[in-house]
């Protein structure tokens, strides 16, 4: 009789025990989609950051091939004024994914091309020849902005620019 009685009792305790560990597997189940979730959302944020830094400096190189230098007038380099609003197609699907704006390029400082030291050019074309050119240092803002996304990023680039007389007068150096 005694035996009956114990054999009664630990069937209780068997369903209460695979009860709990049914609820921790969920528990164990759903948090690991709520990680698996999060972590795609953030390589999801990182591939849009990279993509908007890409277009950031496409449109900055798309800037310096062009002579910004005689296109400026006078600018505050605190509040500098839009120099050009340039649409990037970063995936190449013939639609708009980015627009960048340029902010109106900043001349950091500006000398005339025999007052440096050609072993200081490393980079920069140093067969200086003219000397009424001037070497200058200029600062390039862009902020790129997804409206899809939301994705924004603001890059800057400094670039060595060299100008001949007539270009560094009408220029903001």
């Amino acid at each position: 009789m005694r035996r009956n009685n114990f054999a009664l009792r630990q069937r209780g305790v068997t369903l209460i025990v695979g009860l709990l560990m049914l609820v921790v597997i969920t528990l164990m189940t759903l948090s690991a989609f709520t990680l698996s979730g999060g972590n795609l959302k953030a390589v999801g944020n990182m591939q849009f950051r990279n993509e908007a830094i890409a277009a950031a400096n496409m449109a900055i190189e798309k800037t310096i091939n062009v002579n910004f230098a005689t296109i400026l007038g006078p600018i505050d380099p605190l509040n500098p004024p839009v120099f050009d609003n340039i649409g990037i197609d970063i995936d190449q699907d013939n639609t708009i994914d980015y627009v960048v704006t340029v902010y109106a390029p900043n001349c950091i400082r500006a000398a005339l091309a025999t007052d440096i030291d050609p072993s200081a050019l490393s980079g920069v074309n140093s067969n200086v020849t003219n000397s009424s050119d001037y070497l200058t240092l200029w600062e390039i803002d862009a902020e790129a902005v997804n409206q899809a996304t939301g994705a924004s990023v603001r890059a800057k680039q400094g670039i060595h620019k060299r100008l001949i007389m007539s270009e560094y007068l009408s220029s903001t150096c």
